[in-house]
């Protein structure tokens, strides 16, 4: 389509006045969608506010916080109306179980460490709704992730967001190309999370003082076990908790209590030396523990990778890079040595602890604050 020339471009990088441009906002009920909602339709756009409704309401009423949860469709459905454009909710329940859920638990019975929410933006958030928001003919869909949209020379490019502490790039590394020529972030140039709060309080959102949800949407109070018991009956079956070394030191009441790098709540006090979970032997029903060396992981193999950098993956033999393996841990460099498009070695120079099947591996560029790509890490140690 040929840009209209007559018009400078609007905040959202089209040739048209904002009244002409219609967006989809992507709203949790959280004060991070809202204020986003609220900025657009303040500024003219044209705002159909979508809210998604991914489990059970009964389970979900019985829950604050999460963002997913009755209480968080009310509060969606509030600022549309107080802002004056329509709002729908639609329900993603049986996508939502399938894209995310079952992984979750069959990924968690395999002794990974999933990330969901990964999974909900690739396969729910920026595929099926993503689409929706084409059917209604809008020009983009917004949301109030905390990550930067940068057009660079050869199209838009993903960056970290302006505050640290708020960024969300480690969950967002899947985001296609095609994807991000469609998405719009408003919240990533934001200093702090204090300034979104401003912006509520200005625009008079009731949620500018709601708190932040801090658990998974679907499992309450961080209690994962209890869901995957309930998603899968029998998981919890008890077993031995062996030392790396063969020795058994006690038992456990099913492998999905535990996590790789955990040291508390063991149950085998006691020991001269602290000892942490190196492995979940889910078919032997075993905990293996060992000293926090055997944590230290140098090499890991990823797949699954989503390549965002101009030149392909496998034009080089060596990517110098600097990675995340969790969420909450800076970027520490790496050597990136592609095996396909979609797989490759990831050596750090610095040895990491914990490292666990099932997280990502998200992949920074060195200067700057462009994000690469990433991948899942997928094999034990």
């Amino acid at each position: 389509m040929a840009l209209d020339t007559a018009h400078p471009l609007n905040s959202l990088g089209f040739a048209k006045p904002p009244s002409q441009t219609r967006v989809v906002v992507a709203m949790s009920g959280g004060v991070d969608s809202s204020v986003v909602a609220a900025q657009l339709a303040e500024e003219g756009y044209d705002v159909i506010g979508v809210t998604l409704q991914l489990y059970d309401h009964g389970a979900a009423l019985a829950k604050k916080g999460a963002c997913c949860a009755g209480l968080d469709i009310h509060d969606a459905r509030r600022v549309a109306e107080d802002m004056g454009f329509p709002h729908y909710v639609l329900d993603y329940e049986n996508v939502f179980k399938e894209a995310v859920i079952d992984e979750f638990a069959d990924s968690y019975l395999g002794g990974a460490t999933p990330v969901p929410c990964i999974r909900c933006n690739e396969r729910v958030k920026f595929k099926d709704l993503l689409e929706t928001a084409k059917d209604l003919e809008a020009d983009c869909m917004a949301t109030g992730h905390y990550i930067q949209r940068k057009m660079g020379k050869n199209g838009p490019e993903l960056h970290s967001a302006e505050d640290a502490a708020r960024d969300q790039s480690y969950f967002l590394f899947s985001t296609t190309p095609e994807q991000l020529a469609y998405l719009r972030f408003p919240l990533g140039h934001l200093p702090s999370k204090d300034a979104t709060r401003a912006l509520a309080a200005k625009y008079g959102l009731a949620v500018a003082d709601k708190p932040d949800s801090q658990d998974i949407c679907f499992v309450p109070n961080g209690n994962y076990a209890a869901v995957i018991e309930k998603l899968r009956p029998g998981a919890a079956d008890p077993g031995e908790i062996v030392h790396a070394d063969g020795r058994i030191l006690g038992t456990h009441n099913g492998v999905i209590h535990y996590t790789v790098g955990q040291r508390r709540g063991l149950g085998i006090g006691g020991l001269d030396e602290p000892l942490y979970v190196v492995k979940l032997d889910v078919d032997a029903k075993q905990v293996i523990v060992g000293p926090k060396e055997m944590l230290s992981t140098r090499v890991i193999p990823v797949r699954e990778i989503n390549w965002l950098n101009d030149a392909p993956l496998m034009s080089q033999k060596e990517w110098h890079v600097s990675v995340k393996v969790r969420s909450t841990r800076p970027p520490r460099e790496a050597v990136i040595r592609p095996l396909s498009e979609t797989e490759a070695e990831v050596e750090l120079l610095t040895p990491e602890e914990g490292v666990s099947p099932g997280q990502a591996c998200v992949f920074y560029a060195n200067e700057g604050s462009r994000i690469l790509g990433g991948g899942w890490i997928w094999r034990g140690y």
